[in-house]
């Protein structure tokens, strides 16, 4: 019987280990892998030196593989998860397709989540002082207006009546981006819901919460979002 690969991630509040537990429950293999979550705090295993030897930059998530090597950055593990195994092909089944996929998870990722991102960590220090370095008040506001106004971007492209962002029937790579800067955006230390400011994100988040996986993604109920934790 052979073992089960591990990914070492974080709770659902995390965005990166968040985008690649929601495409493993989209792809259907979550199941075919161990899963071992770390604590996120100053004094957790993510930054202890057990980690930092299978990953030096102690981020999440991290997929350690059959021959024990490891790979880490959420995208490039998707990536290389999504070739593979077998299923849909979530970046994309098309060069075409590919392409426009990383074209928006980047636009996403760069301007919408990581802004979000940013403005979590230097406005706040509630991960601790080893791990919020910054505490820069004006930034977290720059980068609270700059994720809004690529939001509003996004909305704008969706109010074509699309369901997804490349105009499919099944979310891709960057909806899954997408749908966790919306989360994460919904986290009250971040006050930034973008689904209560734009009318068709909202729809979309609606869409994402039908889901089966993501209902699956979210399960651990440690989102910080009462709507997602509190669910029935």
């Amino acid at each position: 019987m052979t073992s089960k690969l591990k990914v070492f991630t974080s709770p659902s509040a995390f965005p990166n280990p968040q985008r690649l537990r929601l495409f493993m429950h989209e792809k259907g293999i979550a199941d075919q892998f161990e899963e071992i979550i770390y604590d996120m705090t100053s004094a957790g295993e993510q930054r202890g030196w057990r980690h930092l030897k299978t990953n030096p930059w102690g981020e999440t998530p991290t997929l350690q593989l059959a021959d024990g090597s490891f790979i880490s950055e959420t995208a490039a593990v998707v990536r290389y998860l999504d070739q593979t195994y077998p299923g849909r092909k979530i970046t994309g089944d098309t060069p075409l397709e590919q392409g426009l996929d990383t074209m928006w998870d980047d636009r996403i990722w760069v301007h919408i989540l990581y802004r979000i991102t940013t403005a979590f960590h230097v406005l706040h220090t509630g991960l601790g002082f080893k791990l919020e370095l910054t505490n820069n008040a004006a930034w977290g506001e720059h980068c609270r207006k700059e994720a809004l106004a690529h939001a509003a971007l996004v909305d704008q492209h969706l109010a074509d009546g699309r369901h997804w962002l490349l105009g499919g029937d099944e979310p891709t790579f960057a909806d899954i981006t997408l749908a966790t800067a919306i989360a994460f955006s919904k986290y009250p230390v971040n006050a930034t819901p973008l689904d209560e400011r734009f009318e068709f994100l909202d729809a979309y988040w609606q869409r994402w919460q039908q889901r089966p996986g993501f209902q699956a993604a979210y399960a651990d109920r440690q989102s910080g979002i009462p709507a997602l934790d509190n669910r029935d």
